[in-house]
């Protein structure tokens, strides 16, 4: 399915090293507390870039809900892009992430389907590259659950209706390149919930 711009949150609230296998593979460290940072709703957008004002882009592939009345309403797919070069710049001076995380076109994302929430728990993710399997993870593997990180959230910023959450990548991040054709699922069990196809410009 094609993504689409119809998306209009107040904010989208990203997790950070919440797969102990991606930590590992940028050298990160597993931090004390949850890592948390926003994206402004400028950041949505349907196309993907390999670039952003000469920047080359890292993807991360990403469950993400949507919230409702304060909960976990809805289940969608999400690529989180990153300056890594400039990013890991701004984290040697201890500096904030936004310039390399929060952009425009920094977040792209698929339609979201509403979901049970004893199902949150059986999501699996999926990103194919170019017909490769590159990225592959799910709830199980988080340090922090769906349910933990909306908590956590909520003990210090007001969710708004429709605002998006994304929870973080598991390891197999890379640069993307112009002309691959990106494929990333969500499965529930064996039941295919989301599929959503970018190609990278």
């Amino acid at each position: 399915m094609t993504p689409s711009l119809s998306l209009a949150p107040s904010k989208i609230v990203c997790v950070g090293r919440n797969y102990v296998d991606h930590i590992n593979e940028l050298g990160n460290q597993i931090a004390d507390q949850m890592v948390v940072f926003n994206k402004p709703n400028t950041a949505i957008a349907t196309q993907l870039l390999s670039e952003h004002n000469g920047e080359p882009l890292h993807f991360e592939t990403e469950i993400c809900f949507k919230i409702q009345q304060g909960r976990l309403a809805e289940v969608g797919v999400g690529l989180d892009l990153t300056k890594r070069d400039l990013q890991s710049k701004l984290k040697a001076k201890g500096l904030p992430w936004e310039r390399a995380k929060a952009f425009d076109g920094s977040a792209l994302f698929s339609h979201f389907v509403p979901i049970e929430q004893d199902d949150i728990a059986g999501l699996n993710l999926s990103l194919i590259i170019n017909d490769h399997l590159q990225q592959q993870g799910n709830v199980e593997l988080m340090l922090y659950k769906p349910s933990n990180i909306l908590t956590q959230i909520s003990e210090f910023m007001t969710l708004n209706d429709g605002d998006i959450i994304m929870t973080g990548t598991p390891a197999g991040v890379g640069r993307v390149i112009a002309g691959d054709a990106f494929k990333a699922s969500i499965m529930c069990a064996d039941q295919l919930l989301i599929e959503v196809s970018w190609l990278a410009v």
